[in-house]
């Protein structure tokens, strides 16, 4: 069983919406952080939205406006709301768990601190 399962990704024109989900097993113990992260074609994986068990959530500057982060910890699932998408948002979305209860203010948003990672879901932007 994999640890996390992303689901929802796609091709879309430029302006479009995709809703990306993710399940986490429940062999994981869902701690202090879950994420999305994303990694383009021949570019470095970056971080994209993360949320706390509390719901604080950080975004990238990239992501702030368009994407929207949340959370069902009774389901087990993180989900990524992207609006008005972009060609340069294509990449390989993954999401990610981290198992500690706790996590200092601003680590959830470095992708170190994760755990178990999806195996990602495609998404595609038309210009």
């Amino acid at each position: 069983q994999e640890p996390l399962v992303e689901s929802g990704g796609g091709s879309v024109q430029a302006g479009g919406s995709l809703r990306l989900s993710c399940i986490v097993s429940g062999s994981i113990n869902i701690g202090a952080c879950l994420g999305w992260f994303r990694q383009a074609p021949g570019k470095e994986r970056e971080g994209v939205a993360q949320i706390t068990t509390s719901g604080t959530t950080y975004y990238s500057d990239s992501a702030k406006g368009r994407f929207t982060i949340s959370q069902d910890r009774s389901k087990r699932a993180v989900y990524l709301q992207m609006n008005n998408l972009k060609p340069e948002d294509t990449g390989m979305y993954y999401c990610a768990a981290r198992e500690t209860e706790w996590a200092t203010p601003g680590m959830c948003s470095q992708a170190r601190v994760y755990d178990y990672w999806g195996q990602g879901t495609q998404v595609t932007v038309d210009s």
